[in-house]
């Protein structure tokens, strides 16, 4: 790989990383939690598989954006993400009392941040000519 990157592939990385968080939880009931919540008893081998899918996406994805952004940079993401959820309450956009667009909004939130992780090294050699190595 030369470390070339195309915004398609940025949005690609997005799109998994939201795929992880939304197909692991989320509030329309249709997500690997409550699929294996709804029998719990009886963990099937295609319930472990599809377990043991998302936690290899958790980590791939989890430990890619700590390397890539630090802790400080995923400290910083989650804090322009959280005023601008904050500013966009304010304005009256988005409407607080309602607890399933909240966790929309955080799982969203932390999709993009696992998102963003996963390119940030790419695109900051390729706006810098910087590499990153681990």
């Amino acid at each position: 790989m030369n470390g070339r990157i195309s915004w398609f592939g940025v949005f690609m990385r997005l799109v998994g990383a939201l795929a992880v968080v939304l197909l692991t939880y989320n509030p329309t009931g249709y997500s690997f939690y409550h699929w294996a919540m709804r029998d719990f008893a009886s963990i099937t081998a295609m319930k472990a598989f599809a377990g043991a899918l998302l936690l290899v996406g958790w980590v791939v994805c989890i430990r890619t954006a700590f390397v890539s952004l630090g802790a400080l940079g995923l400290l910083l993401s989650a804090l322009v993400l959280g005023t601008l959820v904050w500013m966009l309450t304010d304005y009256g956009i988005l409407n607080p009392d309602s607890p399933s667009l909240l966790s929309w909004i955080t799982l969203i939130a932390i999709g993009i941040i696992l998102g963003i992780g996963l390119s940030w090294s790419l695109l900051r050699a390729r706006v810098t000519g910087q590499v990153e190595v681990d």
